[in-house]
């Protein structure tokens, strides 16, 4: 799929370096994996000390 996006191209710049990415939708990619996993990992840290436990049970 083809999507056409504006982005800052002095931030582009600097994940295609950082990254050290040859590409910048190689770039672009990884940016939006790492995104979607961090989201997913906050939704999982908010049920810390939401769930009951017992030390006690095999």
């Amino acid at each position: 799929m083809t999507t056409y996006l504006s982005i800052d191209p002095a931030l582009l710049e600097e994940a295609l370096a950082v990254g050290g990415h040859e590409t910048k939708r190689a770039t672009v990619e990884e940016v939006l994996e790492e995104y979607v996993e961090r989201r997913k990992q906050r939704e999982i840290m908010k049920l810390f000390g939401t769930i009951d436990y017992y030390d006690d049970s095999d």
